[in-house]
């Protein structure tokens, strides 16, 4: 995928990281999965030169697979927020920590496994050279989607750390004020 392509992809998709679970949310969330298929797609077929028959032949896969990914990934999601409100000092969640760790590591094979399905599912049809481009493809792919990621979370950390300093700050001016009233 092109570099600008990646920009465009990844502050498209920033947005959408602080959104709440709304329907509209959702949608969003919906286009946003669609706009990164599309991208993703458009990428492997510049990548492996497909005709178009070919690349969307490819989409369907992917999505097919995508589908199958959504649940894995949401039970993901929700282990790691149990882990984190467990770190927190969560009591209730403190008696979970196993299971959600376990379901990680359960979620995490199989989706280990869906991409290698996948990558067979994609790579039947094609030639050892487009194969082994599919593979590099997949992998640079992977690799993009966990840095995206860790932006993204260094980004919510960032203006989490200031919206904590301008809180601190507001807390600050109210007790000077408080102290010139007096008793």
């Amino acid at each position: 995928m092109k570099p600008f392509r990646l920009a465009v992809l990844t502050l498209s998709l920033l947005p959408l990281v602080s959104l709440a679970q709304t329907p509209e949310a959702k949608e969003a969330v919906e286009r946003a999965e669609r706009q990164t298929r599309l991208m993703r797609v458009v990428g492997l077929a510049e990548e492996l030169e497909l005709q178009e028959s070919q690349a969307l032949k490819m989409a369907d896969t992917m999505r097919q697979f995508d589908e199958r990914r959504r649940p894995l990934l949401e039970q993901v999601q929700e282990s790691a927020r149990v882990l984190r409100q467990a770190a927190r000092g969560d009591t209730q969640s403190q008696a979970q920590v196993d299971q959600a760790v376990q379901r990680v590591f359960d979620a995490r094979t199989q989706l280990t496994a869906l991409d290698r399905d996948m990558y067979q599912a994609l790579a039947k049809d094609l030639p050892p050279q487009k194969r082994a481009q599919l593979a590099i493809f997949m992998a640079r792919q992977d690799g993009k989607m966990k840095m995206e990621k860790i932006l993204r979370k260094a980004e919510r950390e960032g203006r989490r750390e200031e919206r904590e300093k301008r809180r601190q700050e507001r807390m600050q001016r109210m007790q000077q004020r408080l102290q010139e009233r007096g008793p």
